[in-house]
């Protein structure tokens, strides 16, 4: 039995809907080439290896040719980008994991579209609201809950060398950032869960599993959804700016360590501070730049692994 020919009218209109997807396309590589060409001078004169690697921000108003050494390092920064994202996403993935499974098995149905519109409602809340409550609240509660404790009694381990001088930290901003990334997560896993055939389920209840075992099993079904979640909420992570300029702190750490309780800059939050003052210093709106590149490259290739590993799930 063939396809029925498709009209002029009928053409016409698949054309149209495909207008959208092209501009998109068309969006996303206008915005790599946008950052690729603004961030190039810095390359020119300091090299790309050289931005990606150094350690050090010194915003001067000479010229390069009067330059002792190179000025612009995005090293530390991209670390800091990094291990808050790790931070958050450690701290989110064991809360989405428990509450799409609360959700799904133990929530009784009448209150289950319920709580997920309270999720759902949790993740358009502006981001800027979660970064005060983060330093009105959640900073200070940390500070003196846990951070000087923890300094106190484990200051012998790499995670609690430093003091917590301030309540504007790696940890606070982790733990904001994890709290934010959350209903993403949830999202991701719970229509995962959702997937799995009933049959499925019901042959794991027939061989006498307790809910425990039943759970896990169940979780082990959909494990690169649950590995996609991670990956989707490192991106999310990574990309937030307003609210992780509260509370990370913003000071470029020149000798970025594994301390939860030290300010750092992100790529994100450097941005934000710095690009005010790009008319001042010359090549600094280029580091920036380049900032910005590295940070959409890191988010496609994240994003990217993220969905394919999400697309290889087949029940």
């Amino acid at each position: 039995m063939g396809y029925a020919r498709a009209s002029s009218h009928d053409k016409l209109v698949f054309y149209f809907l495909a207008v959208p997807t092209l501009v998109v396309i068309l969006v996303l590589v206008i915005i790599f080439l946008t950052e690729l060409i603004s961030s190039y001078p810095i390359f020119d004169v300091q090299g790309f290896w050289t931005t990606l690697t150094f350690i050090g921000w010194h915003s001067t108003d000479e010229p390069p040719e009067k330059w002792p050494g190179p000025r612009y390092g995005l090293l530390p920064l991209i670390w800091g980008t990094v291990y808050l994202s790790a931070i958050a996403v450690l701290i989110a993935l064991p809360l989405s994991i428990s509450l799409a499974v609360f959700i799904e098995e133990l929530l009784p149905k009448r209150f289950r579209g319920y709580m997920s519109s309270i999720v759902d409602l949790m993740a358009g809340t502006p981001t800027i609201l979660f970064g005060l409550w983060a330093l009105g609240f959640l900073g200070p509660l940390l500070r003196e809950g846990f951070m000087e404790p923890a300094h106190e009694h484990l200051g012998y381990l790499p995670f609690f060398s430093c003091p917590p001088l301030s309540h504007t930290s790696v940890l606070t901003a982790g733990v904001m950032l994890a709290i934010m990334i959350v209903p993403f997560m949830v999202a991701v896993i719970q229509e995962s869960y959702r997937a799995i055939p009933v049959t499925y389920k019901e042959a794991a209840w027939s061989l006498g599993l307790t809910r425990f075992e039943y759970v896990r099993l169940n979780l082990s079904m959909i494990l690169p959804a649950i590995v996609s979640a991670a990956l989707l909420g490192v991106g999310r992570a990574s990309s937030e700016t307003a609210a992780v300029s509260l509370v990370v702190g913003n000071i470029y750490n020149y000798q970025p360590g594994l301390c939860l309780f030290s300010p750092i800059h992100t790529l994100t939050s450097i941005i934000a501070a710095n690009f005010g003052e790009v008319e001042m210093y010359p090549y600094m709106r280029e580091a920036l730049f380049a900032g910005g590149l590295v940070l959409l490259t890191l988010g496609m290739i994240v994003n990217a692994f993220g969905i394919l590993l999400l697309k290889r799930i087949r029940f």
